[in-house]
């Protein structure tokens, strides 16, 4: 008796350590649109989209004018600097063509104010490099897409599975007291002399394992609050109770399911090809001349920050790397290769995406075939415990035979509550699938 006592008291203990905590009433809307707002995985494909709309920005190069300016000042005695910078500035008389004043000057100091532009005006190899990072920051912009797609599929099975936890727990629980009156029954039918001690221990086993298993429940419970905390990127982690119970999902499969080539990801990694094709011309560009103007305006004096003499320079060049070596062929050839290896990963990911189509469907009409069977497994173990627990009061049923029928009905209730499980997953996955 004490023995009982102490294992009915561990159990509450247990029940009510775990709900001491506080437990938050949620719905999927709140999880969804927490999730949206705080989940990290998010916050990482925004981060990759403004890493590569950055680089996309950088290619801006290849139109815009490169500016620079400078102030540069010196002191020498060197006849050639002495003499250019008296010319710079504007200040060269004739007497500054004795060949004693030319071979030994006197010290002078020349400060220099130079502004220099740079305009490209052909760069073949830049414009294609400019589309193959465009179409990078296209490919993150639709992979940020389908990370949003993905959590969403997360949240609907991690809200699933919190509801599952409840109503594992709640069969448990429902069994537990089932089990204790069992325990009861028997204990006082072995007082009267009607069953044997035996009967009485089966009965205590059986009352030992049910508690085991709540709290098993509760820990799934705790499980499914702890993704969901992790999903919404919250350190709290509570226990979290959804506000809608786990019911079947009405869906029909439309025959005409399929892939869709303008689903985010599927479309990302055309992109993505796209983008190394780009790459490849951009190597093959390299091989043409460029073309860019230059120009520079000069300020020059004696004096720091000052500019008495000035002057401008305006040109053009056309520069063309006729050979280095065999780096340029390698590299195209390196280029070629890596769009070629692209454009076949994009067929195997359209190819596998089928594959996991059709399994889906498989796996939505399998579940669906198991959920009708399980429900009719389910009435029909509840049938057959009412009527060995009737026959058992009356003395007309072994104990072994109760607890299998009990043991029998709790099972094929998680069973039952597993396969909607597995029935609403499977919608909400092949909807995940068929996305545009």
């Amino acid at each position: 008796m004490n023995k009982t006592l102490f294992f009915i008291c561990s159990s509450m203990l247990l029940v009510s350590h775990v709900f001491a905590q506080h437990t938050v009433l949620i719905s999927k809307e709140e999880i969804a649109s927490k999730v949206t707002e705080n989940n990290t995985s998010i916050k990482i494909s925004e981060q990759e989209f403004i890493q590569a709309r950055a680089d996309y920005r950088q290619t801006n190069a290849v139109f815009l004018p490169h500016i620079t300016a400078s102030h540069t000042g010196i002191t020498t005695t060197n006849p050639l600097m002495a003499f250019g910078s008296r010319l710079n500035q504007e200040i060269l008389t004739q007497n500054d063509f004795n060949p004693v004043l030319l071979n030994n000057p006197m010290q002078i100091q020349n400060f220099a104010t130079k502004f220099e532009i740079k305009q490209p005006l052909v760069n073949l190899d830049g414009m294609y490099q400019r589309k193959a990072a465009k179409a990078k920051m296209e490919a993150m912009s639709l992979k940020q897409e389908r990370v949003s797609d993905y959590l969403t599929l997360e949240v609907e099975k991690a809200y699933m599975q919190l509801q599952l936890a409840y109503k594992g727990l709640e069969v448990v629980e429902k069994a537990l007291e089932t089990a204790l009156e069992n325990k009861k029954l028997t204990e006082n039918s072995f007082k009267q002399g009607y069953l044997q001690r035996a009967d009485v221990l089966n009965i205590a086993v059986r009352v030992t394992e049910v508690r085991n298993q709540l709290q098993m429940a509760n820990s799934n419970v705790q499980n499914a609050s702890d993704y969901l905390s992790f999903l919404m990127n919250d350190k709290t982690y509570v226990v979290y109770q959804p506000s809608e119970a786990l019911t079947k999902n009405t869906f029909t499969i439309e025959s005409n399911n399929s892939i869709s080539e303008n689903r985010a990801d599927i479309k990302a990694m055309q992109l993505v090809s796209n983008g190394y094709e780009a790459a490849n011309k951009s190597d093959q560009m390299a091989f043409y001349p460029r073309l860019n103007a230059f120009g520079s305006y000069e300020l020059y004096d004696d004096n720091i920050f000052q500019g008495a003499a000035n002057g401008y320079l305006l040109g053009a060049q056309v520069s063309w790397d006729v050979f280095q070596g065999s780096k340029r062929f390698g590299k195209a050839q390196k280029s070629h290769a890596e769009f070629q290896k692209s454009k076949l990963e994009y067929e195997q990911y359209v190819s596998k995406s089928n594959l996991e189509l059709n399994k889906a469907k498989r796996s939505l009409l399998d579940a669906e075939n198991k959920l009708t069977l399980n429900k009719l497994a389910l009435e029909q173990s509840e049938e057959s415990l009412r009527i060995r627990g009737n026959r058992f009061k009356e003395g007309l049923e072994k104990t072994t035979d109760l607890l299998l029928a009990e043991t029998q009905y709790a099972q094929k209730q998680l069973e039952y509550y597993q396969t909607i499980f597995q029935y609403n997953y499977a919608q909400s996955y092949l909807d995940f699938l068929t996305k545009e």
